[in-house]
């Protein structure tokens, strides 16, 4: 039995596994702790998570930030006491009447299988439903800290009450913890949220409605420059660039089966002209309309279709982040229609696709895992294993390391997973390429072959940025805000330190955009260090200022973001240094 929302040790190595077991105990010591302030209050769930705990609580008033020192005082108490974890299993009975005054426990008996065992976790006077593990004892806890409080529905249900989320870390040392808690700074200084508004780069708005994207002008140009150079990356490897509506009748989310297993996810539907219509989850089954439109033979394989294809997921209000988690977002698909001795080869280019484009923005850490054929599973075996062996093929013959999640694929196809990690040393799951076996039998796909039969094509589906939003978002907190120059929205901003030097820096940006760049003047009524300032703020690369000498020679003063007064130049000198500096960087392409 585990906990509702717990972070399982399985498939995790020996340290982590020891650290989250660590924080979970953690979490048991602060459940403790709060009881010992609040004797009233209900317990949720406590479980680790990534780099640290939280437990949901249920009291009478908001928890302060002085209730959280209290509480963390309390838990240092108690990890000083060196109490033991003891673990008992009980009977349903025992267990119900032991958690009789807690009903979120009481719920989590109830909707225990009858044959399960129940088992419980003490340390002094405090008990709690839990699987573990745990570590030995309290003091085997050497370093934590509480960070804040947020509301969080029981189960995540926003039909069920909103509970309060205290979360905090634990480490194995004060130095530890220390070097995460910069961390946790930087990240909140970089949080996409926070320098989305400051940078004018996008908003949400209630009466849009939650998870619904607004770009403004400055976030629509970083868009579209991603989006014109992942279109011009398809072009140039072989894809056709395709289009779809954003909706579809019943009939098609029927056939693909997304009515039968993703309807939750999915938002109600529309009726017109006594049809219903859904608003697409996914593209699939638009490109697999493209394919059907004609007849295909081996000789026309493969086929490769994408799209930057907008879609709509319902998710639950309280999981929505920003860029991070939406309800409407544009996924750049693709789908591949081939024969089984391409397969390879298309895998192989679509891994080279993918270090082309993540590469040139930026990254280049990488996490690769290929996951295999689980237990239930649709489609041919011998497909399978033709696609397990070239999706490894593919890896292999490009010399990159990879792990194997034996059993991990959907039951629809394996799949490769390529794990991007940022500047803040986060991992971020980005790429997908997977194979499909169960939609090209729903549609009854085929191709006329070598020998004159029909068979059926293997279907890559690959996403290689995932989410243009959630990777927007990523970009953001990767560079925090400080866009390299080829994708910032301005490139340089001209600043007047005087009115009689505006009609010289408007012929300096004219010249700047007829080159190409982005280019704007700041003609506020500020004085010419507050338009540095603002520059600054903004992140603008380039800052030109222009005064009386700038116009007699035609050149500009140029400061960099950074702050480097790197002093008049030319105009034309500045030209083809920018020029230089803003060329899309050249990723690897194996």
């Amino acid at each position: 039995m585990l906990e509702h929302g717990s972070l399982e040790t399985e498939g995790v190595d020996e340290a982590q596994a020891h650290r989250n077991a660590m924080r979970h105990s953690a979490a048991h010591v602060m459940a403790d702790a709060v009881l010992k302030l609040f004797p009233e209050a209900k317990m949720g769930i406590g479980p680790p998570i990534q780099d640290g705990f939280y437990y949901d609580f249920e009291v009478s008033r908001p928890f302060t930030p002085e209730d959280l020192e209290e509480i963390e005082k309390l838990m240092r108490e108690t990890i000083k006491g060196g109490f033991p974890f003891q673990r008992e299993d009980l009977s349903r009975a025992d267990a119900e009447e032991l958690f009789s005054g807690q009903p979120y426990k009481l719920e989590l008996i109830n909707d225990l299988p009858g044959d399960a065992v129940i088992s419980i976790y003490r340390h002094d006077e405090f008990v709690d439903l839990c699987q573990g593990p745990h570590v030995h004892g309290t003091s085997d806890i050497p370093a934590l800290k509480l960070l804040s409080v947020a509301g969080a529905y029981w189960r995540g249900d926003e039909k069920r009450p909103m509970l309060q989320r205290i979360y905090g870390t634990a480490f194995d040392s004060e130095a530890e913890l220390a070097e995460h808690l910069e961390r946790l700074e930087e990240a909140e200084r970089r949080d996409h949220r926070t320098l989305g508004r400051q940078l004018n780069l996008y908003s949400i708005h209630e009466e849009i409605g939650p998870g619904l994207i607004v770009w403004h002008p400055k976030g629509g140009r970083i868009r579209s420059i991603i989006e014109d150079y992942w279109k011009d990356l398809h072009y140039r490897r072989g894809y056709d660039i395709v289009y779809s509506p954003h909706i579809g009748r019943a009939q098609l989310w029927e056939t693909s089966g997304h009515l039968d297993f993703y309807r939750e996810s999915m938002y109600a539907p529309m009726e017109v002209d006594g049809q219903e219509y859904f608003l697409k989850p996914m593209n699939c089954p638009f490109h697999i309309a493209i394919y059907k439109s004609a007849l295909h033979s081996y000789r026309e394989l493969p086929l490769r279709y994408a799209e930057l294809g907008t879609v709509y997921r319902y998710e639950r209000s309280g999981v929505l982040h920003g860029l991070m988690r939406v309800r409407g977002f544009t996924q750049d698909d693709a789908h591949i229609f081939c024969t089984p001795d391409q397969v390879e080869d298309e895998i192989g280019g679509v891994l080279e696709l993918t270090f082309e484009l993540l590469d040139a923005f930026g990254f280049t850490d990488y996490s690769i895992s290929l996951s295999t054929r689980p237990e239930k599973y649709v489609g041919d075996p011998d497909m399978w294993d033709h696609a397990i062996q070239s999706l490894q093929g593919a890896l292999e013959q490009r010399g990159l390391a990879f792990t194997v999640d034996e059993g991990g694929g959907a039951f629809y196809g394996p799949k490769i997973d390529v794990n991007i990690t940022d500047a803040l040393g986060r991992a971020w799951q980005c790429t997908t390429v997977q194979f499909d076996f169960n939609l090209p039998q729903r549609f009854d796909l085929t191709y006329q072959d070598a020998e004159g039969g029909r068979s059926q094509p293997y279907m890559v589906h690959r996403a290689i940025l995932g989410s243009i939003e959630r990777f927007l978002g990523v970009l953001i907190e990767h560079y925090g805000g400080a866009f390299p120059l080829w994708l910032a929205p301005v490139q340089a901003v001209v600043i007047p330190i005087a009115d009689r030097h505006l009609e010289y820096c408007e012929s300096v940006s004219a010249s700047l955009k007829a080159a190409g760049f982005r280019a704007e003047v700041d003609t506020r009524n500020e004085r010419m260090n507050q338009k540095i300032r603002t520059a600054q703020m903004q992140k603008v690369p380039y800052m030109l200022v222009v005064g009386d000498r700038e116009v007699e020679a035609g050149a500009v003063a140029v400061r960099h973001r950074e702050g480097q007064d790197l002093g008049a130049m030319p105009l034309d000198d500045f030209l083809a240094r920018l020029g230089e500096e803003a060329a899309v960087p050249k990723g690897r392409t194996g």
